[in-house]
């Protein structure tokens, strides 16, 4: 499926996609720089019950977030510099989660877990809009 969204649209089809998640999905998050990844996540994570502020994790990498059926994870890999250093993230306590959201899932290389969902968004020529594929 590809749309085309403003924020408020992609925001909602996320809070979707959040209610029919089943526990332990991985979902990746896809895109350039300013696509409209974390505004996605942000509105996903609370769809799963997340009460607090869901910021984006580029500098922690992992944002731990106690959801309404259990934590819910958001890693971001851009800031890697190779596939190694996902290495050192604790993968198998992420994937104990109600669900694990990864942006930049390429970063991390055979370390990220394979999705129950893949989230492509790309920027369009019309600036309020972005194009979103889900796989």
């Amino acid at each position: 499926m590809t749309s085309l969204l403003d924020e408020n649209a992609l925001g909602s089809l996320a809070g979707e996609l959040g209610q029919g998640l089943l526990p332990g999905a991985v979902v990746w998050l896809e895109g350039e720089l300013g696509a409209g990844k974390t505004t996605f996540a942000r509105s996903l994570v609370r769809s799963l019950g997340v009460t607090g502020p869901a910021q984006s994790p580029t500098y922690a990498l992992v944002h731990h977030y106690d959801g309404r059926r259990g934590p819910v994870y958001h890693v971001d890999c851009y800031r890697l510099r190779s596939p190694e250093e996902a290495r050192d993230l604790d993968w198998e306590t992420l994937l104990t989660g109600d669900a694990l959201l990864i942006e930049w899932p390429e970063r991390a290389g055979a370390w990220a877990p394979r999705p129950t969902h893949r989230i492509r968004l790309a920027h369009t020529s019309d600036p309020a809009l972005r194009r979103l594929e889900l796989a």
